[in-house]
């Protein structure tokens, strides 16, 4: 599994072409050592072959013919009972049918005779069935890319011939790649009970990604390996690089992508353009390929998504004139959103950058002659582009800014960009520091000696937890791209204030403002009507505590009040 520069019909394609890019790319090609985990994480499927059909009667009655071989089929029929069709085989005209799980372990729940069953354990005595042929219309499980061991045929993909081909080799024991890295400590979901981003979640089309738990007991995400695709798209709409690609590392792409072009470059090829496939699709890269010139580089991975706007970036300023994706309109719907939102971030820097947007564009297959092609490759940079997710993109993007024409420092971009800054309405900022408690990126950061909020913009992935954590709602987010590095990088003071010092150790410990705020609302408390008691509003943690014991054992009566 990894990234591949192509397969045998693709390179057969290739190596055709006699021109002197041409002949530069399949050097390239053949020089590039290619990226691939050698033994990654895996999970394990186990399917016994027992199948169960749904759909119209008529329909599974035939389809069940087809597959014989199999260890026992169970036909479930959505119609009514007096839309029965005469057959040798059994049919349950279930109600109320709910499909879970995936290759091994399909829990089926349906009302049959008016009484809810588990139709594993009442058709073949067993937990779960370990295949599912869906001929209905509108499939039972609704997930765009479908779990493995479910063929949704009645919704139009796969077809059938497809399924009578592949669905009997499925018993035995599979083995699936763990497509994911998940980090906690960076994912800003979630912190001290409060939600953030669900930017995953929200992108990934096979129901794999969910947020678990409450606010008492805290949220976080659940990748459940055995439904997950690796399509990609998690990794891509991830800020700050929480879940990242493993299949491999979205840095050891990048360098894979540098090293092509200058051994592309090496050989005498001009203007190279990179086009992202697929493998999935091999016949459609080689038909998109027909219709573009010797110099566009085709790598091919599992998934076009399973590299982001860094990668793209890193791409163009490595030597790349430009990035194609070849796709079809044919995807699932949540993977061409999620594409076309990124694509959308990428070309709204280039456009206030002042280069071509389509440098960063998508080709469809139904729509080639739509495609525009970019012969000016950019400035390259010096070494290579190291850090984080977003330093390595916010690298090319300063060698792109200083290299090219002067810019408005501030620019306005997409709503759903995880780029911009943080509004302190420092009127109402108490300087709890609630906010930094939660940001999971340390953009916004306190001052160990003095009450005072920091904020780095660089940093910040619009994320929302420090806004939905703030108690006085002093906070807003703005999305933006500040194009000044030296402003974007450095340590902005929000709000300050002067410092409460301890009466007795004399350590600045907490905002005036905020001991003068509870001195004012504890008056008239009885648990604050001595001196001893308001004293200790004006002492730090440790010597509060030190001071209660003192009174303690000085006047062992006070004991029985505490």
């Amino acid at each position: 599994m990894g990234l591949r520069i192509g397969e045998a019909m693709l390179s057969q394609f290739l190596a055709q072409s006699e021109t002197t890019n041409a002949k530069a790319r399949q050097f390239a090609i053949t020089q590039t050592v290619e990226l691939n985990n050698l033994i990654p994480p895996t999970v394990s499927y186990e399917s016994r072959g027992n199948l169960v059909i749904i759909g119209p009667t008529r329909i599974i009655v035939d389809v069940a013919e087809q597959f014989t071989d199999l260890n026992s089929i169970t036909l479930v029929s959505t119609e009514s009972e007096n839309q029965a069709h005469e057959s040798a085989r059994t049919v349950y005209f279930a109600k109320e049918l709910s499909v879970k799980g995936f290759l091994g372990a399909f829990d089926i729940e349906c009302v049959v005779n008016g009484e809810k069953v588990n139709l594993a354990k009442v058709t073949i005595g067993a937990t779960a069935f370990d295949l599912v042929l869906d001929m209905k219309l509108d499939s039972v499980m609704t997930e765009q890319v479908p779990v493995p061991g479910y063929y949704p045929v009645g919704r139009g993909y796969p077809t059938l011939a497809q399924v009578l081909d592949e669905l009997p080799d499925l018993v035995g024991t599979f083995d699936k790649p763990k497509y994911f890295r998940l980090n906690p400590d960076l994912c800003a979901h979630s912190s001290r009970g409060v939600k953030g981003c669900e930017r995953c979640v929200d992108a990934c089309p096979a129901g794999a990604l969910t947020s678990e738990g409450t606010a008492e007991s805290g949220h976080h995400i659940q990748i459940n390996p055995y439904l997950c695709q690796g399509v990609g798209t998690c990794s891509t709409a991830c800020p700050t690089e929480a879940i990242s690609y493993a299949l491999p590392e979205a840095e050891k792409t990048q360098n894979f992508a540098a090293r092509l072009l200058t051994n592309y470059r090496k050989e005498g090829g001009e203007t190279p353009i990179i086009a992202f496939c697929s493998d999935r699709h091999e016949n459609f890269n080689v038909m998109a390929l027909k219709t573009m010139p010797d110099h566009v580089i085709p790598v091919v991975l599992d998934e076009i998504l399973s590299v982001g706007i860094d990668t793209w970036f890193s791409t163009l300023v490595n030597g790349a004139a430009q990035v194609l994706f070849i796709a079809s309109r044919r995807m699932p719907e949540t993977i061409q959103r999620v594409l076309t939102q990124e694509v959308e971030i990428a070309q709204a820097f280039l456009t206030q950058l002042g280069l071509e947007p389509e440098r960063v564009q998508v080709v469809y297959m139904e729509a080639l002659n739509e495609m525009t092609l970019i012969d000016t490759p950019l400035s390259i940079i010096d070494g290579q582009l190291t850090g984080n997710k977003r330093e390595r993109l916010m690298g090319a993007l300063d060698h792109l800014a200083a290299n090219n024409i002067e810019i408005t420092e501030i620019q306005t971009m997409p709503s759903h960009a995880p780029y911009g800054t943080i509004d302190c309405e420092t009127k109402d900022c108490t300087l709890c520091m609630g906010c930094v408690a939660v940001c999971p990126t340390r953009a916004l950061h306190s001052d160990p000696d003095s009450p005072t909020l920091k904020f780095i913009e660089q940093d910040c992935v619009q994320c929302g937890l420090c806004v939905n954590a703030c108690p006085e709602k002093a906070l807003s987010m703005k999305v933006q791209m500040n194009w000044n590095q030296e402003q974007r990088q450095e340590t902005q003071i929000m709000h300050k204030e002067d410092a409460a010092c301890c009466l007795t150790c004399g350590k600045p410990f907490a905002p005036a403002s905020m001991i003068e705020m509870l001195r004012t609302k504890l008056q008239g408390n009885p648990h604050f009507s001595d001196e001893a008691s308001i004293n200790r509003l004006y002492m730090c943690e440790d010597c509060r505590v030190k001071d209660i014991f003192v009174d303690l054992s000085a006047n062992p009566e006070k004991q029985l009040k505490v």
